[in-house]
């Protein structure tokens, strides 16, 4: 602690000092949040044995609430009460790993803090992941056949999108994009594949049941289709021709 001076470890102990009175004093108040107490008392039931699992449902969230709140309180405890034992020794502001003092600036925004920035074990993020997730990532990975040139048949992802257009429980804030301001705009990789058809041709090209007397139907498809550059070689001949006819009417 020569780093610190006399009113500087008097600044930090009297900070110490006051959140654990405040921790003590809350704790007191509330009787550890209410964990005293039975939980047939907050039911007002005579006895839990009869009921079923789901009519405790609000009081075990409260209760387990209450379980989060009191052991926060008591680890915040316990790293004071350690902060105040290390000042009592001497090795308060001293980093353990690097044994390089702590600078005042960082004791004084977190007075419990034992390591220095670079050598805190909690600025290390842990990349273990639950192995749920090499299971289930990516999205569809074991049903889409999206990647597989030699399948073309309704998959995961067709499912999951056919099953999308009855609605969602998610809001737009929930969606995977980040410019989505509508509920129709929140389809997770929504298809843009035409129903009942292969190739985009097939939704404006027309014929008869024998196949003869094909015609070009001008729709959204059509349009969008000539826009991209398809086919410009097949079709426009013919919609020039069709205009030169409806010109000479």
């Amino acid at each position: 602690m020569q780093h610190l001076t006399d009113s500087q470890l008097k600044h930090l102990r009297s900070l110490l000092e006051e959140q654990l009175q405040s921790l003590q004093h809350k704790d007191q108040e509330n009787d550890s949040y209410g964990l005293d107490e039975s939980m047939r008392d907050e039911s007002g039931e005579l006895s839990l044995v009869d009921n079923h699992p789901g009519d405790m449902g609000t009081e075990m969230y409260d209760r387990e609430v209450d379980l989060m709140l009191q052991n926060h309180d008591d680890n915040r405890m316990e790293l004071i009460r350690d902060a105040l034992e290390r000042m009592d020794q001497g090795t308060y502001g001293i980093c353990p790993v690097c044994n390089k003092p702590i600078p005042y600036e960082r004791l004084e925004a977190v007075p419990t803090a034992e390591y220095c920035v670079e050598d805190n074990p909690k600025h290390h993020v842990s990349n273990y992941r639950p192995v749920e997730e090499y299971f289930l990532m990516p999205p569809f990975g074991r049903t889409s056949l999206d990647e597989r040139e030699d399948q073309n048949g309704f998959d995961g992802e067709d499912a999951w999108q056919a099953v999308e257009n009855f609605g969602t429980s998610n809001t737009p804030a929930m969606a995977e994009g980040n410019e989505i301001h509508s509920y129709n705009e929140m389809e997770i990789e929504a298809s843009e594949e035409l129903e009942g058809c292969v190739e985009p041709l097939e939704a404006f090209v027309a014929t008869d049941m024998y196949g003869n007397l094909i015609d070009i139907v001008r729709n959204q498809q059509y349009r969008k289709y000539m826009d991209m550059g398809e086919g410009i070689d097949m079709y426009q001949l013919a919609e020039e021709e069709e205009d030169e006819e409806d010109y000479l009417i």
